[in-house]
């Protein structure tokens, strides 16, 4: 296996982690979460989504999230925040609160687009692509995923073609930063590996990035199909929680303590406080009073010598 030449870790545990708990948890929590999270080493936090609150409560103090940690005294150094929108509404607010890198997408499957944003694929791709150029001329960071690329769990599989029809459409407008998401969790190994090559085949300068979800107990494998593939940024939530919740059977994300203990056995990413992230998965554990998808956080991880890493792999 060729490493990328670096492996970015992108946290969502806030926003897709979230987004499905009954429990709306209190400002202060998140607040609290977040912060352990930008201690660990991790290159990317999702704060949130600006989406509207009725119809996903767990999101509507987004702002207050952003008003926290842009603040100058509290900015973080070196990670870049980021938000997901889904409207022209929604961007506005993430341009006022300080997005770093904005994160939208279109859905490859017609009965999950209209779920998720009301709007058919091809209305979300027209409105998402001048959205995307919008938060580009403001001087903020885009990345556009094609959602539901490998299934869905209301049509069942997803036409290669489409996905990359979709993809194809944002490469041709400029954007370089893309995203295939397994929204509803149905991906394979070898799927992945061939849908990734097809996408950097179709923009070979692009910086590609994942985001599996866990329904089937496939994530890990998936994100190694996805690094040998050449994706670059993965997308990963402590503890292992999330899911959509506007897709059919709802499952949770790939789990970030899980990835980066399986990524240290091989040399990736020593520099990611493993210990901190384990700990902050027993935390939220603690808070929902339940045991969480993740698997290292309750079996603790194997512990190896530095020399026994695998060597050029500082990523």
């Amino acid at each position: 296996m060729t490493a990328p030449r670096k492996i970015v870790l992108h946290e969502v545990g806030l926003r897709d982690g979230l987004q499905m708990e009954p429990e709306v948890v209190p400002t202060a929590q998140k607040i609290a979460w977040a912060e352990a999270l930008l201690a660990t080493g991790v290159d990317v936090v999702q704060l949130g989504s600006f989406v509207h609150p009725g119809k996903v409560p767990q999101m509507a103090d987004t702002e207050r999230l952003f008003a926290h940690f842009t603040a100058p005294e509290r900015r973080p150094k070196g990670v870049v925040l980021s938000g997901l929108v889904l409207n022209e509404k929604g961007l506005e607010r993430g341009l006022a609160a300080g997005v770093d890198l904005f994160c939208m997408g279109v859905s490859a499957s017609e009965t999950h687009s209209r779920k998720n944003t009301g709007m058919s694929i091809a209305d979300a791709s027209r409105r998402i692509v001048a959205m995307a150029k919008t938060a580009l001329s403001s001087g903020k960071g885009v990345q556009l995923s094609v959602q539901s690329a490998f299934g869905c769990g209301y049509e069942g599989p997803v036409p290669r073609e489409r996905v990359l029809a979709i993809a194809r459409g944002f490469v041709e407008a400029g954007f370089d930063r893309l995203s295939l998401a397994d929204t509803a969790g149905h991906a394979v190994p070898g799927e992945v590996a061939a849908r990734f090559g097809e996408l950097a085949r179709l923009a070979p300068r692009a910086e590609l990035s994942c985001h599996f979800h866990d329904t089937y107990g496939l994530a890990l494998a998936n994100c190694y199909a996805a690094l040998d593939a050449g994706v670059t940024s993965f997308e990963a939530s402590v503890a292992g929680l999330g899911g959509c919740p506007f897709t059919a059977v709802a499952g949770g994300n790939t789990c970030t303590e899980d990835l980066v203990h399986a990524w240290r056995r091989t040399g990736l990413r020593p520099d990611v406080d493993l210990d901190a992230l384990i700990a902050l998965a027993r935390r939220i554990a603690a808070h929902f009073v339940r045991q969480m998808p993740g698997k290292v956080y309750r079996n603790g991880p194997i512990r190896q010598p530095e020399a026994a890493l695998c060597p050029g792999a500082a990523g």
